[in-house]
């Protein structure tokens, strides 16, 4: 076997125009008869417009090889330029990150700000991958030369201030493998609060929805308001629990997202510290592992007003999604927790990608990324999965999505 040749000289081949079928094989046919090594390949597509690069070694008689393609691009009716160089691409720097930018709309002052702050962080991007342009717009970028943790921390602020989601997450193999997906209940998986709707049955919804609310901010224990709310519950028929979840809308995208991961292999778990009565009706429904919730004592078909045995806090949310990494035989690095309440805020700081989902403030302010969009199908977006794969799969086990925007 022999030594692979050092790449000293090399040729940088650049074609742009019009798209079409055969393009990439009548510029490899034209190199061919060279016997150039293949180096490097990048190729897009932007409108129907085709942008290909390719990277060779250089022959002895590397301008007639450059005739030959030229010849080719013009039979084509497209415009190449060929550049004679030394070496490969160069090194990625240390620090490799995938910050996944999502905008509804993206604009360019916004990319522009995100980019600048790339920049700022010592980052250069190397690679930029559309992941979805419907519901949302959401771009990959691949950047290198900066901790991931410094480009997070200088990327928050200005996400916050252009009025986009950006999500940096370190370029490693917990990406590609195997997770697990612990996600909060109420306003996260199902829109609303469900303490409310069996308030409302009881008669003091308001009363309920304030003391919540207050609660999500961090401004109140948690256990001991949530004792005091469901104590307002005395004495309601088990019949409510029925009605209410009859009513309880999910989240869009949330189906999509469990159906898209649960096919490669994901497993998913539900937190809540709400109603097992309700939970584990959800998690059955959508084909969730795993669901741990406070349970309501009833007694003669009645709500007591109590909750049976020890109440899901905020640590012990956190404890959940530990024992559940631990149940699926995943490292608690690869674990993702999805929250927008202060009751979530240990859960999403053990988990190795913490999101704040349309979250409070103290939220957002402590996760370790934000999705203010109102599609938790999102989420796929931030591993690598683009909406073009979604639907593919989706198309392939017959279920029809919706048309894309023209």
């Amino acid at each position: 076997m022999s030594a692979q040749k050092d790449p000293t000289d090399t040729l940088l081949v650049t074609l742009s125009g019009k798209d079409r079928p055969g393009v990439t094989s009548a510029v490899f046919a034209a190199l061919s008869g060279a016997g150039v090594e293949v180096i490097d390949v990048e190729q897009i597509i932007l409108r129907r417009r085709l942008i290909l690069g390719v990277l060779v070694t250089a022959p002895r008689e590397w301008r007639k090889v450059a005739r030959v393609v030229e010849d080719t691009a013009a039979a084509l009716g497209m415009q190449v330029e060929v550049e004679r160089g030394s070496g490969d691409n160069r090194s990625r720097g240390t620090g490799r990150s995938h910050v996944t930018v999502i905008g509804s709309p993206l604009r360019a002052s916004q990319m522009a700000a995100i980019a600048g702050r790339i920049a700022d962080s010592g980052g250069n991007i190397d690679r930029i991958e559309r992941m979805a342009r419907y519901p949302v717009t959401a771009i990959d970028l691949d950047v290198s030369g900066s901790d991931p943790e410094t480009l997070r921390s200088l990327l928050a602020p200005e996400a916050a201030r252009q009025g986009v989601d950006v999500a940096v997450q370190p370029a490693n193999l917990l990406r590609r493998g195997v997770r697990l997906i612990v996600m909060d209940v109420d306003s996260t998986l199902i829109q609303g609060e469900v303490i409310e709707m069996l308030a409302a049955h009881a008669g003091h919804e308001e009363e309920v929805a304030g003391v919540t609310e207050a609660a999500m901010r961090g401004e109140l224990d948690f256990e001991e308001s949530l004792r005091a709310r469901v104590s307002l519950l005395a004495g309601l028929d088990v019949a409510v629990l029925d009605t209410v979840y009859d009513g309880i809308v999910v989240t869009p995208g949330v189906r999509t997202m469990v159906r898209t991961l649960r096919r490669l292999g994901y497993r998913f778990a539900i937190v809540s510290g709400g109603f097992s009565q309700i939970t584990d009706r959800l998690a059955a429904d959508l084909g969730i592992h795993f669901a741990r919730a406070n349970e309501l004592e009833i007694l003669d078909g009645r709500l007591t007003g109590r909750i049976v045995g020890p109440v899901v806090d905020r640590a012990g949310k956190a404890t959940a999604l530990r024992e559940f990494a631990e149940k699926v035989g995943v490292p608690v690095a690869a674990t993702i927790a999805i929250g927008d309440g202060a009751n979530d805020l240990d859960m999403l700081n053990a988990a190795g990608l913490g999101i704040a989902y349309n979250a409070r403030p103290v939220v957002q302010r402590a996760a370790d990324t934000t999705v203010n969009v109102p599609y938790l199908d999102t989420i796929l977006y931030l591993l690598g999965i683009s909406r073009e794969e979604i639907e593919a799969a989706d198309a392939e086990a017959g279920i029809v999505t919706p048309a894309p925007p023209v």
